[in-house]
């Protein structure tokens, strides 16, 4: 330990000689006396601690006239450029009055005086030493607070000087406690006050130096830890004199309290919020350390993983503000439906108005201004009750892209409540666009991806029609030799083997085609949804259970009802696991008939059957084309019906086809 104090405080001397001498060598103009001065003094602090020992007088006066002229730096770097008033200048005084007597209580403490009159200099002057620091650190605050929004060379000076004497006011506070300074203290001294050097030596270098957020926060949780361990130390040392017999229990009981007590206090989210609240709120003139919030924000955008990017766009807006949730609301049909959620429960949707409202106004929703009334009476009117209800949901951000609504992105409330000021809705407007033309993007992306599938399937299309044209010609060739050879019992052979090559052609044609292939036009009719129903079931007996219940009858096209029921039923049994039956049930009234087809298989999520479902070419499948849930859709609606699903992962799917109900004709007897 001795030799890391030696080295450490040698280290520091050898910095601060180097900074008094370049300060020295500088052009004229950038010649700064108190610095050379106040650098040459720590530097001889340095070798008086390294050579004599950090207790001798010599390091202790040292000390105080280092301090002393870093003083006058500071204050001659500020004068003129902050109006502090003579309050400011009192606390000056003041610093300067402690340390210099702390310098006078160190020479009164080598007097030939009693044993009992030098312990109590000694505790008086640790008590001036403290003092001095605290002032030194409250003008260091009072520095950095004014510049940090306009950075100055003053900036970097008084983080400088912060960390000096922040060091000085543990070792003084652990000495005062313990009787006399650790040598373990002392020896991170050494190495503290080098990076002192290192930081003014910065200063001398460039203009400005700009602290972050994430510095000023480390720093004082750094600060606030060792404060913690110093002031347990102290319990300690408080216990040791006079818990008597019961010592070690004592002891041992603090550091067990203090260590739990720590930990507790580190792994509580809610603690590092009001920390990074209060530092921005203390420190800063801007809530925001815009550089490093946009690089977190493009970071977790552009971040591959697992999660989609609209949810990645949800994280990403909601770690601006400490928003521990978040939900995206998209475009859907008439208003705005649920869309990706980021560690948020239940929600609903919004309407139509919602939507217009936030396309036209662009206005960030602020739900706490409009639970209190305080909200234009436009902007109340079109909120959704479970919005308003939801004590969570804080701010509705729209994401505008050009002068579309691309969504809308609601944040839960942060750990530490607060009210949105004028920082937050420019950073949360400029994100909204940025995540806008994200998802702008990606949506054009995935039309050019359909519009490459149709040109695919436009391309397989051809070959088909060709094969069929060649079908067709061999056909009409054997329809008119069949006009002169048709009692040729050998063209007769050969034309059944030529039509039934022809069928198997066709047959495998129609395979190719699968579920593209569309029916002829057909009158709609009564149709019995429970026969049909039965029919289906009886077809797939050997692939999968089916049951069938109810009864109804529709106004639909028999041959498109049943190509549409088949889609659903053979995608339930391909969803379902095997023996888990799938129920078909009939029923309607007087004006609408239904079908619904139930499994309880896999599940969709809400996210995929808005996007994907009834999308063309969105399979599941290996080389599918997707198009068995578009075409049933498209039937459903050219024969005048709807088709709705309802679904839950892990649990199963409701798909419900709605047709106009069959009015029957009462026929007189």
């Amino acid at each position: 330990m001795a030799a890391l104090i030696l080295w450490g405080h040698a280290l520091a001397a050898l910095a601060f000689g180097l900074l008094a001498l370049g300060a020295l060598r500088a052009a004229p103009a950038q010649k700064d006396r108190g610095v050379t001065l106040a650098a040459l003094l720590t530097a001889l602090w340095a070798l008086a601690v390294a050579g004599i020992g950090a207790g001798d007088v010599a390091a202790r006066v040292t000390e105080c006239l280092r301090d002393l002229a870093w003083l006058a730096v500071l204050l001659a770097a500020v004068r003129g450029r902050r109006s502090g008033g003579l309050s400011l200048y009192a606390v000056y005084a003041v610093a300067a009055t402690l340390t210099a007597a702390a310098g006078l209580l160190a020479m009164l403490g080598v007097l030939p005086l009693p044993h009992a009159a030098r312990e109590a200099i000694g505790e008086l002057r640790l008590i001036a030493v403290m003092l001095a620091a605290v002032a030194g650190l409250m003008l260091a605050h009072h520095v950095a607070s004014s510049e940090s929004a306009t950075p100055h060379p003053a900036l970097p000076l008084a983080v400088a000087l912060g960390g000096l004497w922040g060091i000085d006011l543990i070792v003084a506070m652990l000495a005062y406690g313990l009787g006399a300074a650790p040598p373990q203290a002392i020896a991170m001294r050494g190495f503290a006050v080098t990076g002192v050097a290192l930081v003014l030596a910065v200063r001398r270098r460039v203009h400005g130096l700009a602290v972050s957020h994430g510095v000023v926060l480390r720093g004082i949780s750094l600060l606030a830890i060792l404060s913690y361990a110093g002031a347990t130390v102290l319990l300690t040392q408080f216990a040791g004199r006079y818990a008597g017999d019961a010592v070690r229990l004592v002891q041992t009981a603090i550091i067990l309290g203090a260590t739990t007590a720590l930990i507790t206090l580190l792994s509580t989210p809610w603690l590092r919020a009001w920390l990074k609240v209060k530092v921005a709120k203390h420190f800063f003139r801007h809530r925001y350390d815009y550089r490093a919030e946009w690089q977190r924000f493009t970071a977790t955008l552009g971040a591959p993983g697992a999660d989609p990017l609209d949810r990645r766009i949800v994280r990403a807006i909601a770690d601006l503000t400490g928003s521990p949730a978040g939900l995206l609301l998209v475009p859907d049909g008439n208003g705005l439906g649920v869309g990706a959620a980021w560690q948020w429960q239940e929600a609903g949707g919004g309407e139509a108005a919602l939507r217009d409202h936030l396309a036209t106004s662009a206005r960030i929703v602020e739900l706490d201004q409009v639970r209190r009334g305080d909200a234009p009476a436009d902007e109340a009117a079109v909120i959704p009750d479970w919005m308003r209800e939801s004590a969570d949901a804080w701010a509705l951000v729209p994401l505008i892209h050009g002068a579309s609504l691309i969504g809308a992105i609601l944040l839960a409330r942060p750990p530490i409540d607060r009210a949105l000021d004028w920082e937050d809705f420019d950073l949360l407007r400029v994100a909204g666009r940025q995540a806008a033309s994200y998802l702008a993007e990606d949506r054009a992306h995935a039309a050019l991806a359909d519009a490459a599938r149709f040109d695919e399937f436009n391309r397989r299309f051809a070959f088909i029609m060709h094969d069929i044209k060649n079908l067709v010609s061999g056909l009409s060739l054997v329809a008119r030799n069949a006009e002169r050879h048709a009692d040729n019992p050998d063209f007769r052979a050969d034309m059944v083997a030529t039509l039934r090559d022809s069928a198997d052609r066709m047959n495998g044609l129609l395979a190719r085609l699968s579920q593209h292939h569309r029916a002829s036009a057909e009158p709609v009719q009564p149709v019995d949804l429970a026969a049909l129903a039965l029919r289906l079931a009886a077809a797939r007996r050997a692939q999968h259970p089916v049951q069938v219940s109810g009864s109804g009858v529709a106004m639909a096209q028999p041959g498109r009802l049943e190509q549409l029921l088949g889609h659903l039923l053979q995608n339930a049994i391909e969803a379902s696991p095997a023996g888990a039956a799938i129920a078909l049930i009939a029923g309607g009234d007087a004006q609408a008939a239904f079908v619904e087809v139930i499994d309880h298989g896999c599940g969709m999520s809400a996210a995929f059957i808005r996007d994907q479902l009834f999308r063309p070419f969105a399979s599941s499948k290996p080389g599918g084309f997707g198009i068995g849930a578009y075409e049933a859709r498209q039937l459903a609606d050219d024969m005048g019906g709807t088709l709705t699903v309802v679904s839950r992962e892990g649990e199963g799917t409701c798909f419900r086809l709605t047709l106009p109900a069959a009015r029957l004709l009462e026929h007189a007897a």
